[in-house]
């Protein structure tokens, strides 16, 4: 019974200062929007795919020794892949200002599990500059390779490029709203909690009781404003009875 009641107060709670969740929710949707749209920069990105395989064998043809070899040197082909040695040729041959340092949190090389495909994957403000910047990183490692592991097959599958359907992959305006229609609602009634347990306004008989530490022996009901007036009017009328009689 407890539980029902403190329920229905929280409801109460929250429908006396509905119109203040509402705004906070609309405040803190509206400024999220208008920030996404106009104020945080587009990111576009741009990727490409390359397979990376041991020498050939003799046999002129990989058996299954030689796949298993390669699988367990993917993860050393992603480390070297945004290694300064491959980026700093990268920023060389395509005149960047930047650093390696600068340059390698832009880049995401990673690939799906039992596979010899790597993916680089390149996120910047420019769509151009990612194309370029992934294009020219699965060559210069596809050229540098050879040296560094004597790998002497790797094959770009797939170049990046400029099609007109692309679109910035950050940010994203409606799941940014979305995730501040909740932070906005979490707000709002938190907020309306708050100021309910900020007011020490005595609304009923179990506020008297708290206050005072006594209990409630009897109650008097409110009388509404009909009855108020009806009871008025009896009163005249016996009043007006009384003079008569005398």
């Amino acid at each position: 019974m407890d539980e029902t009641i403190n329920l229905l107060e929280l409801f109460k709670t929250i429908k006396k200062r509905l119109m203040l969740i509402i705004t906070i929710l609309v405040i803190v949707v509206s400024i999220t929007g208008v920030f996404s749209y106009y104020f945080l920069t587009p990111i576009y990105q741009a990727s490409t795919q390359i397979l990376i395989n041991q020498k050939e064998s003799q046999r002129g043809q990989l058996n299954t020794q030689d796949i298993q070899t390669n699988l367990q040197l993917i993860d050393t082909y992603n480390e070297i892949i945004k290694s300064p040695i491959i980026l700093s040729k990268v920023i060389e041959n395509l005149n960047l200002n930047m650093t390696p340092g600068l340059l390698n949190p832009k880049i995401t090389v990673f690939n799906k599990q039992n596979s010899q495909v790597v993916n680089i994957r390149v996120e910047d403000p420019e769509l151009q500059k990612a194309i370029d910047i992934a294009n020219m990183t699965a060559e210069v490692f596809r050229v540098e390779i050879k040296t560094l592991m004597n790998v002497d097959n790797v094959n770009i599958l797939s170049l990046a490029e400029d099609t007109n359907n692309i679109s910035p992959v950050k940010p994203n305006p409606i799941f940014n709203m979305a995730i501040a229609a909740v932070i906005g609602l979490m707000l709002g009634v938190g907020i309306t909690f708050l100021l309910e347990y900020l007011d020490t306004t005595i609304k009923n008989e179990q506020d008297i009781e708290e206050l005072l530490g006594l209990p409630i022996l009897g109650l008097i009901s409110p009388i509404s404003k009909k009855n108020l007036k009806r009871t008025k009017e009896l009163t005249i009328r016996q009043k007006k009875r009384g003079s008569k009689s005398v």
